[in-house]
């Protein structure tokens, strides 16, 4: 394969998300795939950091949406504004019109606004008082939530929540990675290191490359068989639609793609089962008071179904 400017794009975000490089992998796996993130954590990880740096890594136009129980949906997709001059509706762009869309603190806003993200991430387009308009290439959101049980937080709906390529935690750092990000900020580096190392164009471009990576018949089985479990266990309302399943090739494609190979091996589906799938899996009430939890119940299915050793 080509020499890809995967590793430039981790290696420059990694300037200012110190110690962070596999959430980092994963974030341009989701990318190259054409897939929109999900980040839940706590505040202050680190969460829109890591979406302005990639963005700039990218040269990526960015928008930031904060979302809070007032957001319109309007402030989304944008609104038809009447021109008394010329008697006409001029179309005036609403956050979603980036190629990086930070939605951020997803989960504060009322049900209807948060399903005016659906067609942006479904479709690339808007619709505004009957017209279409598209979205510019390459697109995608990346959302940030605050944990479930926080006040005044609204369950994502599970059309949306199954629209979302990965769902990821930052985490907090190491002590030792902590303390880089403290010598960072006294030095006064950090956002002003990162430049753009690609081109939208380029993105696109790797994009496709991605697309193209070849995938052995029996790894692809093996994740029918995964996904078809997943409907089927006893402790799951929902399992992975075949939206996820296209999600699990597409993302085993893009990490193969970041390594530098033209073919997926065992190792990529490894690397992205879990956040590809975990969030889609809504658990039965049983199995919620018992305790388990969608990564537990997905390890049961993977410790049943052999991966292929090719």
């Amino acid at each position: 394969m080509k020499e890809n400017r995967a590793g430039a794009i981790i290696e420059n975000v990694e300037k200012v998300i110190i110690g962070k490089r596999e959430t980092i992998e994963l974030a341009v796996i989701c990318l190259l795939a054409g897939g929109h993130l999900l980040l839940e954590d706590v505040p202050g990880v680190g969460k829109t950091t890591l979406a302005k740096t990639l963005a700039k890594s990218l040269g990526l136009s960015f928008g930031r949406i904060q979302f809070t129980p007032d957001t319109l949906p309007s402030d989304v997709t944008g609104v038809s504004v009447y021109q008394m001059q010329s008697g006409t509706f001029t179309y005036m762009p609403g956050g979603v019109m980036n190629q990086i869309v930070l939605a951020d603190e997803l989960n504060r806003a009322a049900p209807k606004t948060q399903s005016s993200l659906l067609e942006a991430m479904g479709e690339r387009q808007v619709s505004v008082d009957g017209k279409t308009y598209s979205l510019p290439r390459p697109f995608m959101v990346i959302a940030t939530e605050n944990p479930i049980d926080e006040l005044g937080t609204y369950p994502l709906p599970k059309a949306q929540l199954d629209r979302f390529f990965m769902k990821l935690s930052v985490g907090y750092p190491q002590r030792a990675h902590e303390e880089r990000m403290v010598e960072q900020f006294l030095s006064n580096e950090g956002q002003k290191q990162v430049e753009a190392v690609v081109s939208a164009e380029e993105v696109i471009r790797m994009q496709e490359q991605a697309s193209r990576v070849r995938m052995h018949k029996d790894l692809v089985s093996f994740l029918m068989d995964v996904t078809d479990a997943t409907r089927r266990s006893e402790h799951l309302v929902l399992g992975a639609s075949p939206r996820a399943l296209l999600a699990l090739i597409a993302a085993s494609q893009a990490s193969a793609y970041v390594e530098g190979r033209d073919y997926v091996i065992p190792d990529d589906i490894v690397k992205v089962l879990y956040p590809v799938l975990c969030h889609r899996l809504i658990l039965t009430s049983e199995a919620r008071m018992n305790q388990l939890t969608s990564e537990r119940i997905l390890s049961q299915i993977r410790a049943e179904i052999v991966l292929p050793v090719l």
